[in-house]
């Protein structure tokens, strides 16, 4: 007895201790058991031993490799039996779809199951995967959850972009829904339907019927989406509710060796114009797997538009796609014309590479060429894109890209563009893109050539311009001509797109020759250099100096937001002297002194124009001309800029002040004023006024000038001199001494009139003396007017009076009056003239000669009264 017991407890401590061993051991020897039922060069790895943990057992890791291949990785799961049911859960799975590729083929010889048998073996299940996730293909990972009875299999499958719940009853499978949100579809597409699948399910469904709706941006209809078959046959449809034509039509037939897609149709009704074509497809030898199948197939666009009718066709293959090599044939040819624009292409090319990451390659021959007008009134001569050599995958552009642009506007001109460089491996913000540019053209409204050259580079999210040059060999516009303007970059121009970090900065720098007017001055050469700083070429400030030698620097400051430009001009204060090349030498007018600063803040944008406001400002100005001097001139001219419209007398009116006008005879205490718009209306006037001047001892004004005229404007003369008159203009045989007034009321736009009834009068008395030799002379030359003269070497003049009118072609009309009292041979004698003239004043202003007219004018219109009186002893 007490051997037997020995015996059981060496037995049952040997077994403790190979269970013990077993369970230790059980990452070497388990999944070497497994590999006996496995794939060959296929196996399974542990992360660690199992565990019994809250009833079940649980398993940190599972891993399946093919080769040096991961197929599938599982993350803690766990295995129990609850309710006469399996449970497993894991927490997540991660299945690699390039691997299933490298998965041998199956030898077995033995028949196939049947649907019907593999429902029988399958126990009452649960099986749940927390985050089933499979490359490459994140986007659609999700929670996978499978319920398992011999009479029924559920699945439940809920991610972010991807649901779907579906039951298999035998052979009736039942898709309850299918939700699907991709990118660029405003709304998740959903499908139901059922389907009949085969006997052994090694095969297509039998039959079957798939609904579903699918919304996309920019079309309002809802999209209707048709699949069904019957044996080896059916048809997908695409179709909107408004739209008497399908907008997929795809009829298709399968059998063990082929796919074949023929006569299938598609339309786009909703784009400029509607577009259609057809589809054909055929994959060979389908069976064998896909790196077997043989694709080749058709697809052409219809379009009509400017030119005529044009046809796109794009054919695939003949070629296969594969998991790790593909290889599939791909050209694009044919025309495209659109309304405006016609599109020529012969590209051909190659889709290489895993079917998971493809590249295409464009081979020798690929070219894309467009004409037509691309904007209302530029039109394309011709552009081209060479795109041989050019590689296009997941990882970016690669290769040489070209492009050239001919173009050309019948009012502004035409130019050539050209622009080479080289892309590595380059997406928008990824991988690094270096170009150079070039070009010239003509621009017909300044009658100028221009020329660009220049380099840049993307890389990354920095964007640079990193050279520039451009300008015109000479800009001819109007009454200005300026030499060689160009543009170029002090510092490159960079855009720092990174959303943490966003930057723009850059220098330019636009500097010309001279710049001639055609009334002789000129702008000496000139420089403005332009810093910029800030986010992005849409959010940025800018401050630069414009300098033309003495000229300046006039300060600029200010800010782009993307839609409004802002900023100020400063000029500050310096010597008027610097502005004399401005003016022409024909002018003879030479600067002597005098400031100038001017201060202008301006904003600008597309759905207001151009608005500026500011002030100029001068002070103290002495100019002289060959006959006159102008000496204290101030002018101060305050302005706004809006819709076109200028407003002059902001914070006050335009003020000119002059302090003296030195000429023929002086004149002091210049002043104007201006106030109101311009171009002017009647509700938005204009208006000069107190427009005066001091001279030859009186006073000239102008009370009020309003554009447009509604009244006269009067022109006053008060008290004028005119002893200083006939002294000024040195006249010897005539003395005139008193004062007058007068009134001209001046009309300029009145359709017949200048001057209307102006008047000229005497304030006080006036006295007349003719030199005696000029008395002699006319009384020897004409005996009848001596008499005449005889009285009038001396008269003292009691009233005078004259009227005028001048017609805006310049005929004044002339009459006056004169009363006075004669002295000759000491007796004094009444004299009254009368006098009245028409002469056209333009003319007569031209050729002037004032002696010889107004002795002429005494000779022919002196005249005596018939009644002689003594003159009194006594002065009146």
């Amino acid at each position: 007895m007490n051997r037997g017991w020995k015996r059981a407890l060496a037995a049952l401590l040997a077994a403790i201790l190979l269970l013990t061993g077993l369970l230790l051991t059980v990452t070497q020897w388990l999944p070497r058991l497994v590999g006996l039922w496995l794939p060959n060069d296929t196996f399974i790895s542990l992360d660690g031993g199992p565990r019994w943990q809250h009833g079940a057992l649980s398993l940190p890791g599972v891993h399946y490799t093919i080769g040096d291949c991961e197929l599938a990785t599982v993350k803690n799961v766990s295995l129990s039996y609850r309710h006469q049911r399996w449970v497993a859960d894991a927490e997540s799975v991660i299945i690699d779809s390039e691997c299933a590729a490298k998965l041998p083929a199956s030898d077995s010889q033995d028949a196939p199951r049947t649907l019907a048998e593999w429902q029988q073996m399958l126990p009452g299940a649960s099986v749940t995967i927390r985050q089933l996730t499979l490359k490459p293909w994140p986007q659609w990972a999700g929670q996978l959850q499978l319920d398992f009875e011999p009479d029924s299999q559920q699945l439940h499958y809920k991610g972010d972009n991807l649901s779907l719940e579906a039951e298999l009853r035998q052979q009736q499978l039942t898709l309850k829904t299918l939700t699907v949100l991709a990118p660029g579809i405003a709304q998740p597409v959903t499908l139901d339907g059922t389907l009949t699948l085969p006997r052994i399910p090694d095969a297509l469904p039998q039959s079957g019927v798939l609904h579903g709706n699918l919304a996309l941006d920019g079309i309002a209809e809802p999209l209707n989406v048709q699949l069904d078959w019957q044996q080896q046959s059916g048809t997908l449809r695409v179709s909107a509710a408004n739209q008497p034509q399908p907008l997929l039509d795809l009829p298709w037939q399968i059998t063990p060796q082929n796919i074949q897609i023929q006569q299938g149709s598609w339309s786009w009704p909703w784009g400029t114009q509607p577009l259609s074509g057809g589809v054909s497809l055929l994959a060979e030898d389908w069976q064998k797997g896909l790196t077997a199948t043989q694709l080749s197939g058709r697809l052409n666009l219809l379009t009509s538009g400017r030119g005529g009718k044009g046809n796109v066709v794009l054919s695939v293959g003949p070629g296969h796609l594969d998991w790790q090599e593909s290889s599939l044939p791909l050209r694009l040819y044919g025309e495209s014309k659109l309304d405006a624009l016609q599109f020529y292409a012969s590209l051909v090319g190659e889709l290489r590479g895993p079917l998971a990451d493809p590249q295409l390659a464009m081979l020798p021959g690929a070219l894309l060429r467009m004409k037509g007008r691309l904007l209302s009134t530029l039109e394309v001569d011709e552009a081209r894109w060479p795109l041989a050599g050019v590689k296009i995958s997941s990882a970016g552009i690669d290769g040489r890209l070209q492009a050239i642009l001919s173009a050309h506007d019948p009012q502004m001109g035409n130019f050539r563009l050209h622009l080479d460089g080289r892309a590595s491996d380059f997406w928008p913000d990824k991988g690094e893109w270096r170009w150079r540019y070039w070009g010239d053209g003509r621009l017909k409204p300044l009658a100028a050539k221009w020329d660009v050259t220049g380099t840049g580079r993307w890389q990354d999210s920095l964007i640079e311009l990193s050279t520039l040059s451009t300008g015109f060999d000479r800009i001819s516009y109007g009454s200005v001509n300026m030499a060689a303007p160009r543009l170029t970059l002090v510092k490159p121009v960079s855009w720092q797109r990174d959303e943490q970090n966003p930057s723009f900065d850059g220098e330019l720098a636009l500097k010309a020759r001279e710049t001639r007017f055609s009334a002789g001055g000129y702008l000496p050469p000139s420089t403005l250099t332009l810093v910029v700083k800030g986010r992005d070429p849409a959010a940025f400030l800018f401050n630069g100096a414009l300098q033309a030698q003495k000229i300046g620097p006039v300060q600029v400051r200010g800010r782009w937001d993307g839609e409004r430009l802002r900023g100020q001009a400063w000029w500050p204060e310096q010597s008027l002297r610097v502005f004399q090349p401005l003016l022409s030498p024909d002018l003879k007018l030479s600067i002597q002194s005098g400031t100038l600063k001017a201060q202008v803040a301006f904003s600008a944008a597309a759905d207001q124009g151009l608005e500026a406001g500011g002030h100029w400002l001068v002070r103290n100005g002495r100019a002289l001309l060959p006959d006159n001097e102008f000496n204290g001139v101030d002018f101060s001219l305050p302005f706004r800029l809006q819709s076109h419209r200028w407003y002059f007398g902001t914070h006050g009116p335009v003020s000119l002040r002059i302090g003296e006008i030195k000429n023929q005879f002086a004149m002091q205490n210049v002043t104007a004023d201006l106030r109101g718009w311009y171009p002017w209306s009647e509700a938005e006037p204009l208006s000069l006024t107190n427009v005066s001047l001091d001279m030859l001892g009186g006073t000239l004004s102008l009370d009020r000038l309003q554009m447009p005229q509604t009244e006269a404007a009067k022109i006053r003369v008060q008290h004028l001199a005119l002893s200083q008159l006939i002294t000024a203009m040195k006249l010897k045989q005539i003395a005139l001494s008193g004062h007058i007034n007068g009134e001209l009321p001046l009309f300029l736009n009145n359709s017949q009139w200048l001057v209307k009834d102006g008047w000229i009068a005497n304030s006080g008395s006036l006295t007349v003396r003719m030199d005696k030799d000029m008395a002699d002379a006319i009384s020897s030359n004409n005996i009848a007017a001596g008499a005449a003269i005889d009285w009038l070497r001396y008269m003292e003049i009691s009233r005078s009076w004259a009227t005028l009118d001048l017609d805006n072609l310049g005929w004044m009309s002339l009459t006056a009056k004169v009363d006075g009292t004669s002295r000759f041979s000491d007796r004094d004698q009444r004299v009254a003239l009368n006098y009245s003239q028409r002469e056209n004043l333009f003319q007569l202003w031209r050729s002037l000669r004032f002696g010889d007219n107004l002795q002429s004018w005494v000779e022919d219109n002196a005249t005596l009264p018939s009644q002689k009186e003594k003159r009194d002893e006594s002065p009146e």
